[in-house]
């Protein structure tokens, strides 16, 4: 019964893991009946070359009929524009699309890669990665700030300044690229780019850390380094594309902005088209100059628009790493552990919890977090694990939640909206948890005080019939089975007796004083 209660309980909670990966696969799953999309040509003429799986191909089927008339006038083949949109923040998710997008568009030779963008801003070293891949592209990249009322806040100014060729969307803005560290200054100086909201002011900054204050900006000694190397940064891509490097420096030093009007007027973008393909009559003819030296001149009057969407890997990828997932992947694996080690056997608890466990390290991993802060929700969680075991009194639990909470405020501080851990994430887990804890460690308490119903112990008591004496040796039916017993008084078949020890395979009995009556399976029988 228990074994089967315990399977119950396992296919229940890997039905639960099924449904909460499943939505995000199907949404990545094409439409059934689905017509391939033309966008794979490319892909497929090329003998023995396998299909990237990073990404979904879409072709839009609105320039189709264009494509073709176009062709067969010219009597050429069809350029191509390949379109990666990024919508949200800049994160190892968005590194990983990227970098496959511009390989595949590469390899496709495309004749534009154009980045859709609509962000609030990232992680610098995210935001890093995709600079790298811009500047090292053998195809020309456009970053394109889109659709209306998009922007390219903090980490998206960086890429944008960083693209071969800028443009804007009407109504849309861009700028307020001032960086925010994670727990202090990040890893060889190189802070979190966060988005406008949650700044840190070089004052507070100042008061806040308790280092010493450049006199000049008023900000601590690590956020005016982090700052300068950020301004540093962006204003060498200003000058690599012929860009406004004033109002780049502006943008993060003092957290400046512009519309795209504005942008155009002072330089910092190259041109204003409402979608993308009045962005692509637009910059036809136009040359631009590789960062290996080439130049290319644009044809993209009649180019055929792929769009490359993020597939199942990279919206698990972008799921897994955000400080909430996270920290609930590395929670869920500590549990699942811990209730493997104390209930040996049931394997699924033990599985799921070593898989989330090693989710959740590899989401800390890829994200720019404060160590200090893992360690201490790990200590949290093992203190209230503890709490439910040993006798001290809530010290363990309410140390515990107090590690976990500070663990949590410790673990990241980017500023940008969605992406940190709140005050009251934190203790409703912790409380959560600690309720969960002590529910369990009060079934275990009752469970240790009821009695033995298996094993050795649970013969000890129990009553008996006498059926056989043969030269000494007497055999008693107890709980259906057939034992040799020893008595110290003689005994005769048709005795009652009650089982006192066992010595291997022969029981200790003595007779009872009368029968003892027994209920078994609704009949009434005399043992």
């Amino acid at each position: 019964m228990g074994k089967a209660r315990s399977r119950g309980l396992g296919f229940s909670a890997l039905l639960g893991l099924l449904a909460l990966f499943c939505p995000l696969l199907l949404n990545a799953a094409p439409a059934a009946g689905a017509a391939p999309s033309s966008g794979l040509t490319s892909s497929a003429a090329a003998p023995g070359a396998a299909t990237p799986d990073a990404v979904a191909l879409k072709r839009d089927a609105a320039t189709q009929g264009a494509d073709k008339r176009s062709a067969d006038k010219q009597g050429g083949s069809i350029p191509l524009v390949t379109v990666l949109q990024v919508d949200g923040i800049i994160n190892p998710a968005t590194s990983d699309f990227i970098t496959r997008g511009l390989k595949q568009a590469a390899e496709q030779g495309a004749a534009l890669a154009i980045i859709e963008l609509d962000t609030p801003g990232g992680l610098d070293t995210s935001m890093r990665s995709i600079i790298r891949q811009i500047l090292a592209s053998p195809v020309p990249v456009a970053g394109f700030v889109s659709p209306g009322g998009a922007r390219a806040a903090s980490a998206g100014t960086f890429i944008l300044y960083a693209s071969h060729i800028a443009a804007m969307t009407p109504a849309s803005n861009l700028g307020a690229a001032t960086p925010v560290s994670i727990g202090g200054a990040a890893p060889g100086g190189r802070p979190g780019s966060g988005g406008a909201a949650g700044k840190e002011t070089g004052k507070d900054a100042a008061s806040g850390s308790g280092k010493d204050a450049d006199p000049d900006t008023g900000m601590d000694t690590l956020t005016a380094k982090a700052t300068n190397d950020a301004a540093a940064y962006i204003r060498s891509l200003a000058q690599l594309r012929g860009r406004n490097a004033d109002f780049a420096e502006q943008a993060v030093k003092q957290a400046h902005s512009m519309s795209a009007q504005e942008a155009l007027k002072a330089g910092v973008i190259d041109v204003i088209a409402a979608n993308v393909p009045d962005l692509l009559t637009k910059l036809n003819g136009r040359r631009v100059v590789l960062d290996s030296g080439a130049s290319v001149e644009l044809a993209t009057a009649h180019a055929t628009i792929e769009r490359m969407e993020p597939d199942w890997r990279t919206r698990v990828l972008a799921l897994i790493a955000n400080p909430q997932v996270a920290l609930l992947l590395m929670m869920v694996g500590i549990y699942g552990l811990f209730f493997e080690l104390t209930s040996p056997g049931v394997a699924l608890p033990g599985v799921a919890g070593l898989i989330c466990l090693l989710l959740g390290l590899y989401a800390f991993q890829m994200l720019p977090v404060n160590w200090a802060g893992v360690g201490l929700v790990a200590a949290g969680t093992a203190m209230m694990i503890a709490e439910a075991f040993l006798p001290s009194f809530g010290v363990l639990g309410v140390g515990g939640i107090v590690a976990f909470v500070l663990g949590g405020l410790f673990l990241s501080n980017t500023g940008i909206p969605g992406f940190d851990l709140s005050i009251p994430f934190l203790i409703g887990l912790a409380v959560g948890s600690a309720i969960l804890l002590a529910l369990i460690g009060g079934v275990a308490a009752r469970a240790h005080r009821l009695a033995v119903v298996s094993g050795r112990e649970e013969m000890l008591g129990l009553p008996g019939t006498v059926t056989a004496v043969n030269n000494g040796v007497a055999y008693a039916e107890v709980r259906g089975e057939s034992w040799k017993v020893r008595c110290d008084q003689p005994l005769a078949p048709g005795d009652a007796i009650r089982v006192l020890a066992m010595d291997g395979l022969t029981l200790q009995v003595a007779r009872a004083d009368r029968p003892v009556a027994k209920s078994i399976e609704g009949e009434s029988h005399v043992l």
